[in-house]
């Protein structure tokens, strides 16, 4: 997933380009659906969350497996997880009955939501506002662990690589970092957490506080892996093959379905 920068704070695209063409759905329907303005209020407003519920629902029956792992991530609506298909189908099944006794505006609203999915495929498709693309390879980068050993990022090969960029006063960071120290177990992973900014101290210690172990924890106080992997923030994270290829990128907080979804990809 994708975000842009605002100071500290991260806004996911997709997220953006809904409210986007949200704010186009809201406009063109109270012009050309003709309904009474209550009614318009209570259908579009009856729309928004029968989008997130229907959409969180798909995500959460396609990952199944990993929401079973952590049922409270079910709750946690800003972590990323909605399948748009099933949004636009309950959408499209509220329209037809909150709007039951007006045809041609029900039409007229099935026809709406139809093209505000299409336009926000085609947003998410040029997407516009995105950050600069992600590098194919990993930069030729040395940094040193918490121990003062110098780590050549390039020599870290496994069938999986995630390195991570996050800071201590990061929330979705900490937030993140128990997920990607129990992932750290597995055989077939290599995880590195690598930190943007700060010195060894507050590192150690926040490490230590909350007793997370990890096999490659890195600093880079003067950023250098957030200018090569063209990352606009933390977190970051970076899926790196057994070719040390970047395959995906995922810019803002992880979730469970999201590592599992990309562990098992090809």
């Amino acid at each position: 997933m994708e975000a842009i920068a605002f100071g500290t704070m991260l806004i996911p695209l997709p997220r953006l380009y809904a409210l986007l063409v949200g704010l186009g759905l809201l406009g063109a329907s109270a012009v050309l659906l003709g309904l009474p303005r209550q009614q318009h209020i209570r259908w579009f407003s009856g729309l928004l969350l029968v989008w997130l519920i229907s959409a969180r629902l798909g995500h959460i029956a396609l990952h199944l497996a990993s929401y079973m792992a952590s049922p409270l991530d079910v709750l946690r609506f800003w972590l990323p997880g909605f399948e748009g298909s099933a949004g636009l189908l309950g959408v499209l099944l509220w329209s037809v009955w909150s709007l039951r006794d007006r045809f041609r505006a029900m039409l007229g609203a099935a026809g709406l939501c139809i093209i505000t999915s299409l336009l926000w495929l085609l947003l998410m498709h040029i997407a516009p506002f995105s950050p600069a693309a992600t590098p194919r390879q990993l930069p030729e980068l040395s940094l040193s662990n918490l121990e003062g050993d110098s780590i050549a990022l390039s020599e870290l090969q496994d069938q999986h690589v995630i390195i991570n960029l996050w800071a201590s006063w990061c929330p979705p960071c900490r937030r993140e970092l128990p997920l990607l120290a129990e992932l750290d177990t597995h055989d077939d992973v290599t995880v590195v957490v690598i930190n943007q900014g700060e010195d060894l101290l507050p590192v150690v210690r926040y490490l230590d506080n909350q007793r997370l172990n990890f096999r490659y924890a890195l600093l880079d106080p003067r950023q250098r892996m957030a200018v090569a992997s063209a990352a606009p923030g933390p977190p970051t994270t970076l899926l790196l093959n057994r070719h040390g290829r970047i395959t995906h990128r995922h810019i803002g907080e992880l979730s469970r379905a999201t590592l599992n979804a990309w562990l098992i990809s090809p």
